[in-house]
């Protein structure tokens, strides 16, 4: 990603420099500074996002706000700093980002002819991991974006084989992922699920402890207790019922 000035016509590259990275939800402010600063109150600004239709993010003219022409997924969301513009930064504030709003920023400065690209990578994740205990481990994510990779780690750290990942991306472009690995009974049977996006170095993991084998057996235990309470009800109640039909049947006898 390279950032580019013009002046006068003539451009001068700066970068490659890394883009800016937001989590959904929060606020970002798109850095655009001209230099050599002067007070930009009354020039004409304009933010847009060549990949939008309309075009236009914010337009300020002769010191006013223009929504004539705005993308309407931005209205209310964006500004800029008045005493800021003053000293030549005209860099946007945008609010409750969006995975929708990633993507290359432009800032042009028409008096100037001077334009600036910003590119913004905006990062959604939940803060859970549902699991499931036992020879086979199941952990699952969602939230995510972009795209992360599950990792596997007994409790001394080393990596573990997993099958591979299944990978769910849902309507709001928000990735799921679930990972099932066997694993081995261990002394301490402890093992680790990490969820972790290296692009934006997010990481989110879990520490699942599988239990030995006599807790295992209890847990088995009562189980099959619950199973065996709920069919002892139900042949009570089908007791009950085939007690209440043979006295039925006998009072229609009686009747008739």
């Amino acid at each position: 990603i390279e950032d580019t000035y013009f002046f006068l016509g003539n451009s001068q590259k700066i970068g490659p420099s890394p883009p800016l990275i937001a989590v959904a939800g929060d606020g970002i402010v798109l850095p655009c500074q001209l230099e050599p600063p002067v007070d930009a109150v009354q020039m004409t600004i304009e933010w847009g996002k060549p990949d939008l239709n309309p075009r236009f993010v914010f337009v300020r003219h002769n010191g006013q706000e223009l929504q004539t022409d705005q993308n309407t997924a931005y209205k209310g969301r964006v500004s800029l700093t008045i005493d800021k513009l003053k000293h030549g930064d005209v860099s946007l504030k945008l609010s409750k980002v969006k995975v929708s709003d990633s993507g290359r920023y432009r800032c042009y400065i028409p008096q100037q002819s001077k334009e600036y690209f910003v590119e913004l990578l905006v990062v959604t994740y939940k803060n859970y991991i549902k699991w499931n205990s036992g020879v086979m481990l199941e952990c699952k994510s969602a939230g995510w974006y972009p795209e992360p990779e599950v990792i596997w780690m007994d409790g001394d750290g080393n990596h573990l084989s997993a099958g591979p990942t299944e990978t769910l991306r849902g309507p709001d472009d928000l990735y799921t992922v679930s990972s099932r690995v066997t694993v081995e009974k261990r002394h301490n049977n402890n093992f680790t699920c990490r969820v972790q996006q290296r692009k934006t170095n997010q990481t989110r993991e879990t520490h699942i402890h599988v239990p030995g084998r006599r807790k295992t057996f209890n847990l088995i235990n009562k189980i099959h207790l619950r199973q065996m309470k709920v069919l002892s009800k139900q042949r009570r109640q089908k007791d009950w019922l085939r007690r209440m039909r043979r006295r039925l049947n006998q009072l229609k006898t009686i009747l008739h």
